[in-house]
Order: structure tokens, then sequence, then C-alpha cells
């Protein structure tokens, strides 16, 4: 089989021609056949403007079918896909376009804009616009010209997509996807999930698209502003759901947790989903919980993973026991299921920020961590066949990546550790540790996730965050709903073990604009330190 992705929807084309692939409710259904046919006068067009394969071109274009038809354009034309966290600085979105160097550009009209203020986008020689009129300097994207179905030669390590994000630390992360790395990633999905043929599966998950595309599923593209998952209008996206027929979900915490709620608070139920899968940001109980409720019939999954490595374990919600339940509410951290088949994991002892290796296999054997919290916690390395293996421009490779004989084992930053069943824990980021001697001369290493996943034991809680201000440790929260004071006794029992110096209740808590769902840390010291 041909390693150019695109051979993967072509196969599919060819196999279900006039079944429905991605559902636009801006536009009518599209079925595979039309997709490729749209995907092969893409490629036409990228082609004829003088785009040649290797060649970079950065995208500008929200989930919609626009979008995968210019993947599937870019990937058959041998091109390379670049995407910028738009959430991103502009000094930050300037760097990244510079050391990239792409040839084309294709965006929204409104993204065009983006070229009176960077001079490395200007600096760009092609331009597309996907709007219905032409923009001066720029090509119009959904021009028609005789399709060309030929498939660029596209090798094992040939770049298919570059992503450039804020990073969980705020650093902007560089990660290139080859085109086996993409394939590799899909076939890892799809043994996770294992969807049937009929899976009408909505979506938020942008990469994820691309697998169930693969995988010959229908997939229905949300009509709204997903940049805010957190804040979407569910009413819409429901009457969508229904009206496409949707089994399954793929999405974010932040909008399911908007989803969940909606629900919960009109009393309605979804009995029509059967498998429900999150990603993206920390899957907390609580949350899962509240989907169950919302949607009886559903086979829920949590799903962690890392840029460079995504999915690493899942967890069966049916699996959670009540004494995993006591574990998380007791400083155990979250529990985040198997690692996946196809990696392999291991947890290390954490000395993050260090140049590890390289290792003998025999040494990297030893200096593996086995299970348990207090003897077995450490950082969490992976590798396989779906985990990058090379680093982007900036980073230091030394710090990231460590090699154990002929094998790139990827360091995730991640603490974590096994428990007797070979599930993993997750304690948050290994430069978080904070380590502290209290006045009874008491010294601890204190992850500060395991404190924010406690807190989300109770249902009560939106966003949890722990701050170590000198030496003492500040817990600052979000409520759905304003609480009684006997609430607040018992979450500070519960917490008790971790012996806070104050906890402060906020009226909201500053997130990241990706997800909707992680802590924007240096935003919150600054509202901290306003009082």
């Amino acid at each position: 089989m041909p390693t150019n992705l695109a051979a993967l929807l072509h196969a599919q084309a060819a196999a279900r021609p006039n079944h429905p692939a991605l559902l636009d409710p801006t536009q009518a259904p599209i079925t595979f056949a039309a997709l490729q046919g749209a995907v092969n006068r893409g490629a036409s067009l990228l082609r004829a403007a003088g785009l040649l394969p290797g060649d970079r071109v950065l995208v500008y274009q929200p989930i919609s079918a626009d979008l995968y038809v210019a993947l599937g354009a870019l990937f058959q034309a041998g091109l390379t896909a670049v995407f910028i966290d738009p959430g991103m600085d502009r000094v930050q979105l300037e760097r990244a376009a510079a050391l990239l160097a792409p040839r084309g550009f294709l965006a929204t009209p409104r993204a065009h804009l983006l070229r009176l203020i960077s001079p490395a986008i200007r600096r760009i020689p092609v331009h597309f616009t996907t709007g219905k009129w032409p923009l001066p300097g720029a090509r119009r994207w959904g021009q028609k010209l005789h399709p060309e179905p030929e498939m660029a030669d596209c090798g094992e390590e040939t770049p298919a997509l570059i992503t450039v994000t804020s990073g969980s630390t705020g650093t902007p992360k560089f990660a290139t996807r080859t085109h086996g790395f993409l394939r590799r990633q899909h076939e890892a999905i799809a043994a996770s999930l294992m969807m049937p043929a009929d899976t009408v599966v909505a979506t938020t998950l942008p990469i994820f698209v691309l697998s169930f595309l693969a995988s010959g599923l229908t997939t229905l593209l949300p009509n709204m502003d997903l940049r805010r998952p957190g804040r979407v209008q569910i009413a819409p996206l429901l009457a969508q759901m229904q009206e496409a027929g949707v089994n399954v979900i793929a999405a974010s915490p932040a909008f399911l947790d908007q989803l969940a709620r909606y629900c919960a608070d009109r009393q309605l139920s979804l009995p029509q989903i059967r498998q429900v899968l999150s990603g993206g940001a920390p899957v907390f109980v609580d949350l899962m919980d509240q989907a169950a409720a919302t949607m009886p019939n559903a086979t829920l999954r949590a799903v962690y993973g890392a840029t460079e490595a995504e999915p690493i374990a899942t967890l069966d919600y049916r699996t959670i026991s009540a004494a995993d339940r006591h574990c998380m509410a007791k400083g155990a951290g979250l529990l985040v299921g198997k690692p996946v088949e196809s990696l392999a994991v291991r947890v290390i002892p954490d000395r993050w920020g260090q140049a590890q290796g390289p290792y003998a296999p025999e040494a990297w054997a030893a200096l593996s961590l086995q299970t348990g919290l207090q003897t077995g916690r450490g950082e969490i390395v992976v590798t396989g066949s779906h985990v990058l293996t090379h680093t982007g421009p900036g980073d230091d490779p030394a710090l990231t990546k460590i090699r154990v004989g002929e094998q790139i084992w990827h360091r995730t930053g991640d603490a974590g550790y096994w428990d007797e069943q070979g599930r993993l824990w997750l304690l948050g980021r290994c430069s978080a540790r904070i380590d502290r001697t209290h006045p009874d001369g008491l010294q601890e290493s204190l992850y500060p996730f395991a404190v924010e996943t406690a807190a989300h034991t109770f249902p009560s809680v939106k966003h949890a965050a722990l701050v170590a201000q000198g030496n003492r440790l500040l817990l600052a929260l979000e409520l759905y709903t304003p609480q009684e004071a006997d609430w607040l006794t018992e979450l500070k029992q519960t917490l008790a073990w971790a012996r806070l110096d104050e906890l402060r209740i906020l009226p909201h808590m500053p997130v990241d604009k990706r997800h909707n769902a992680k802590i924007d840390y240096p935003a919150l010291r600054r509202m901290l330190g306003e009082r």
C-alpha cells in the first residue's frame, strides 16, 4: 500500500463511494466519492500555483469540510500542512512562521488580515483564500480546475503535518508528523476505539477526524466556534446531532462538560449515544459521572496522551471502583488506565530538567520503577510506532528524548506511577513538583495535580489549581454554584492530607485558549497577586 496518507481516503472512496464522509451543517452531506473528487481538484490547484512536493503550506481554517478537503489535497500533492495555534501571541506567531518558512498560505478571509501585521506571512509567495470571493493577492481555493488524481510519492519519513502549540508550559512546541507516523497513529486509534461501520461521530478533536475518515466513518463537524469549547451553544448542537443521527461523541472535556450539564439542567437524556471519547486535557471522574448520567447507554472512555504520543492510555469508566475514587480523594492522582498495545510505557525516577542516557537495555530495565505511589512514582516515558522521536526548533533533545540501545524514548514530562493492576496514574507535571519542609520538620514532595484531582471528586468544583506562595500552599477554586459552609468544611477535611494553608474561591479561573480546561497558571498568579 502506498505510504502517502491520502491513499487511505482513496481506499474508502473506492470501497464506499456513496457513504457519507463529512456532515457539515453549512452544506450538503459529502460522500467519500465527493470528498475524493474535491481533494483531487484541490491538489490540481496547489500544483497549478507552482507548489512542489516538500513545500510547506500554513493553514488557518476552522474545523469544517473545507479543512479536510484542504488536508487531503495537501497530502495528495506531497505538501506539508502547517498549523500554528491561533492562541499564541504575535511574537510567537512571527517566530514560528519565520522558522518554518512556508511557501503557501491557505486561510479564511479573516485570517488573511494576518498579512497586515506579520512580515513573515507577507513573505509567503503563494496565498489562497477559502472565502466565496477573491482577495487581493490570493487565489480562491474553490475555483474549478480539472482534477488530477495523481498522488505524490511519499516515504515513511516524509513530513505531512507540522503543528505549533503553546504546550502545557507555555513554551511553543513544534511537532512534525510524517505520513508513516499518521498512518500508525490512525491504526492505534482505530484499534483502541473499535467503532463499527455505522458510526456517526460528532467531534471537536481535529486530529481524530483523520482517523475517522481513514476508517470509513461518518463525521459530523458541528457548525459552531470550537476555538472556545467551554463556551459553545449546546441547543443548536443537539439539533445538529439529532438530524445527523449521531451515536458517538469524541470531544474535549470542556465541551463534554457543557453538553452534560446542559442536559442535566433540563432533565434531558441522550440514550442514542453509545460511545463517548474525551481527551486533550484531564478527564476527571466527576465529569465522567455527569456524562454517564446524561448518556446512560454509552461506553465512556478517557484518553491520556501528549502531542508527541496520542493515545498513550485509555480508561473505561465502568472499571473505576469505589476504592479508586477513595484513592483519588486522598492524593493518589488521576487514574488514566492501561496503555494502548502499540506503545511501551515506563516510569523512571523524576529527574526532569536533567539529560538522561544513553542507556544499555539492561541498565534501562534496572532504572524502570515498579508499582506504588510512594516507591514507584516518577516520570512517564514512552516509545512505539506512533511516538514522535525527533524534536522541533528550539527543543533540546537531551532533555526530551532518551536513547536506549537502538530505541528512542520520549519523555512526557508527566509524573505518574503504576498500580498493581497495571494501570497508569497521573500526578501532573514533573516541573510542578513542590518540595517543602513543614514547621514540625516533616519534608515532603507534593504534586499539585494530585491535590487538584482530589478537589475534583466534589461535583461542585469546576476548576481547581494549587499554587505555592513561598512556603504556603493556596488552593484556588472555581465552583459551578455557590456552596454552603458545610460543603467547604467537608472539602477541607478531605484535603487535610495536603496540609493546605489557604483555600480561596474565585469567581472565575483563567484557562488555556485551546482546550478551555487547563489552568493558565501565570495568569492565575497575577490574579492572586492583585488581592
